[in-house]
């Protein structure tokens, strides 16, 4: 028997439904975006970690990570020190409140979804990658939305 397109933009559906609903979850117990509450896990995970290597955590663009940088700096869950040796590098730190306000997330703090994928066997995810490349030579898109968390989309 052969799978109809509906069953699989079905199974579409239910991913990105699982997606949203944990994120919005997350915005809901602490009024922050989930890419913002990864984004404090990592820097609470690597106290010191410096800009691009956050990005590279993230997998996402280093203006991406500048921005969610800015806005947890502006709500005071974070703190940014010059490096002594080049003042162009940064270090990050989560504060106190931070800590307090992660102990409140249901995890995981990067998403359902690569959670998820993290747990696939080395076979299926190769394959499961093999054909989402199939299906996005044929959306004709930019890929260049593959460094946004989905959180933001």
């Amino acid at each position: 028997m052969q799978t109809q397109p509906s069953l699989v933009l079905r199974r579409f559906r239910v991913v990105f439904n699982a997606v949203r609903s944990h994120f919005k979850e997350i915005e809901k117990q602490v009024g922050l975006g989930g890419a913002q509450v990864w984004a404090l896990s990592v820097i609470r995970d690597q106290p010191g970690i410096g800009m691009g290597e956050l990005a590279k955590c993230m997998d996402v663009h280093q203006s991406t990570a500048s921005n969610l940088v800015r806005s947890l700096q502006k709500k005071e869950l974070i703190r940014m020190a010059k490096d002594t040796a080049d003042k162009r590098h940064v270090h990050l730190h989560i504060t106190d409140q931070a800590v307090l306000l992660l102990a409140d997330v249901p995890g995981p703090f990067e998403g359902v979804l690569p959670a998820a994928l993290a747990e696939l066997d080395p076979a299926t995810l190769q394959r499961l990658d093999q054909d989402l490349f199939a299906l996005i030579g044929l959306l004709k898109v930019d890929e260049s939305a593959a460094t946004i968390p989905l959180a933001q989309l």
